[in-house]
């Protein structure tokens, strides 16, 4: 009998991503209601738009749907980011970008691990956000130090964890029972622990610096703080949930609604206020509590170009310069009318990016036909797809307002701006990619390989 084949780095992401799912779903009840809602409407959706469910079909996405969500966590030290940059390899998961939250307000910086090619995706898109704090953002250098010294007795991966992870790097392959080991080991990192492993007046202290360097610091892991499942119609979310018994943030973060969705929206439900127990010094017990999770819904939208990604930062910043009574959502809307809302217009002016597929028709016309038509030419003749690529990544404008939004009142802070990228990548152990090469050799590779199907390589050197 021939020996069982070793799961690969999609099957263990998605066996991962499942299990987290489930254990989140156990210890934030909300989070199920919100699957239930989020399914809800995405069947409606499809059941409303045959050709958006053709499209969602066509491109892959539609397999991937029911499955797909983004956590995210925090960090304490550069050991711990390297240690889950080594788990999250296993997993097929690559550090993706690089965010600076700190000019937000956020003590924060973070990259997204995720897969990047397109197979990897289409099997499974999880995504972890992933934040270090910044302990230097602390002004009482006396607090600064305690925070270090606690972070540096804490241990998040288990040695057994770190002996799968090392098989691996060997280029070992996990069989089934290493691969269940290795779920059931990474799923205690995330893990919720409802005893701080500081005393109160420690966290009290640590919490007044920031709630974030509190969350990070006092518990004995980086518990995952959200899950995100993705929908189709993000508003119509928004206005459902009270109806469940969630109530929304008051703004959905990102792009106006759009006949044609760019990057991402997203919303949640306000942090849970969770019951947690500190020790005192003489070793009693302190009842107190803590909030940090929460509940998040994403709609993602078409993966932009540098040219695209300026307009829309300049419409983002142009519509929180105005004040003029209006709600903010109104202004948003009326500032991104100077976005082009179809896909020949984003294509045609360089805004997004796209995968490109010879049609059945192209493959079957003669030559002649195909022969003196340019790629503009090849499309409108319906010898040539293309199809959007999803944004697949994050807007670090946007994480911070989700942040922000279940910090509550007297949660924005101020921290000079600082380059601490290369530092950040130190301590992750590699550079991190560059979404937009990934989405630029996605577009590349598609063209041409379509090109050629069509006998039309010429055009790709053009």
């Amino acid at each position: 009998m021939a020996p069982a084949r070793s799961p690969g780095p999609d099957a263990i992401r998605l066996a991962f991503s499942r299990a987290m799912s489930a254990m989140y779903r156990n210890e934030v009840p909300q989070y199920g209601t919100l699957l239930d809602l989020v399914r809800d409407v995405n069947a409606a959706v499809l059941d409303d738009d045959p050709a958006l469910s053709a499209h969602l079909a066509r491109t892959g996405e539609l397999g991937r749907l029911g499955d797909e969500r983004h956590g995210a966590i925090r960090l304490g030290t550069a050991a711990e980011l390297s240690d889950i940059r080594r788990v999250f390899a296993v997993m097929g998961m690559e550090p993706v970008g690089y965010y600076d939250l700190a000019a937000a307000g956020v003590p924060v910086h973070s990259t997204a691990f995720r897969p990047v090619g397109a197979a990897a995706l289409a099997a499974c898109p999880f995504r972890i956000f992933t934040s270090l704090i910044r302990l230097e953002l602390i002004e009482d250098a006396a607090l600064r130090a305690h925070a270090a010294a606690i972070l540096a007795r804490r241990r998040i991966v288990s040695p057994r964890l770190m002996a799968l992870v090392a098989r691996h790097e060997a280029g070992e392959a996990l069989d089934e029972h290493d691969v269940s080991l290795f779920v059931r080991e990474t799923l205690e990192i995330f893990r919720w622990h409802s005893a701080a492993t500081v005393d109160f007046d420690t966290y009290r202290r640590l919490h007044a610096a920031h709630r974030l360097i509190a969350d990070v610091v006092c518990f004995q892991g980086p518990h995952i703080n959200h899950l995100t499942p993705r929908t189709l119609d993000i508003d119509q979310v928004q206005a459902l949930m009270p109806a469940h018994g969630i109530t929304p943030k008051q703004t959905i973060e990102g792009p106006p609604p759009r006949r044609c969705p760019i990057l991402l929206r997203q919303t949640s439900f306000k942090a849970l206020e969770e019951a947690i127990a500190f020790t005192t010094p003489d070793g009693a017990t302190v009842a107190g509590h803590h909030t940090a999770r929460f509940g998040e819904i994403e709609q993602r939208g078409a993966a932009l170009t540098e040219a695209g990604r300026a307009l829309y930062d300049r419409l983002l910043a142009e519509t929180r310069t105005i004040a003029d009574g209006r709600p903010y959502d109104q202004i948003l809307r009326d500032v991104f009318t100077a976005f082009p809302d179809t896909w020949d217009g984003m294509r045609q002016q360089g805004l997004a990016f796209f995968r490109y597929a010879a049609t059945p028709a192209g493959l079957s016309a003669d030559a002649a036909r195909r022969d003196g038509l340019d790629v503009e030419g090849l499309i409108a003749a319906g010898f040539l797809a293309c199809d959007p690529l999803v944004y697949e990544d994050f807007l670090p404008v946007s994480a911070a307002g989700i942040f922000q939004s279940n910090l509550g009142d007297g949660g924005r802070q101020a921290y000079r701006p600082s380059d601490a990228r290369a530092a950040f990548e130190a301590a992750l152990g590699r550079p991190v990619l560059d979404e937009l090469a990934l989405y630029t050799t996605q577009q590349v590779t598609s063209l041409r390989q379509a090109l050629a199907d069509l006998g039309r390589s010429d055009l790709a050197a053009a």
